[in-house]
């Protein structure tokens, strides 16, 4: 089990995308995460945070986009992110409607 503190510090926040809305039907939630969280982090803060239980979890490292600020090249931070899966009956709503 995690402390409470790294509890707060893995999870940054919801992505929120088109392809993250059609993956809420399916039960999945994606969010944000602490480039150094690994899966088994991520299962646990979740289940603390949000009482659900967590069926998966997948990871995946996001590259920057290189990008031109005026006469200058810079470059995005990378991040990271995890697709949860839910088990059945369990749901995170983000925006706090009943269904």
């Amino acid at each position: 089990m995690i402390g409470k503190e790294r509890i707060f510090s893995v999870l940054l926040g919801a992505h929120i995308s088109e392809k993250a809305s059609r993956l809420a039907e399916n039960n999945q939630v994606v969010f944000r995460i602490n480039k150094t969280a690994n899966k088994l982090e991520v299962k646990q803060a979740v289940e603390a945070l949000f009482d659900v239980k967590v069926k998966n979890v997948r990871t995946l490292n996001v590259r920057g986009k290189s990008k031109r600020f005026g006469r200058s090249l810079g470059k995005r931070s990378d991040w990271k992110k995890a697709y949860v899966t839910l088990n059945e009956g369990h749901r995170i709503d983000f925006v706090g409607e009943e269904a």
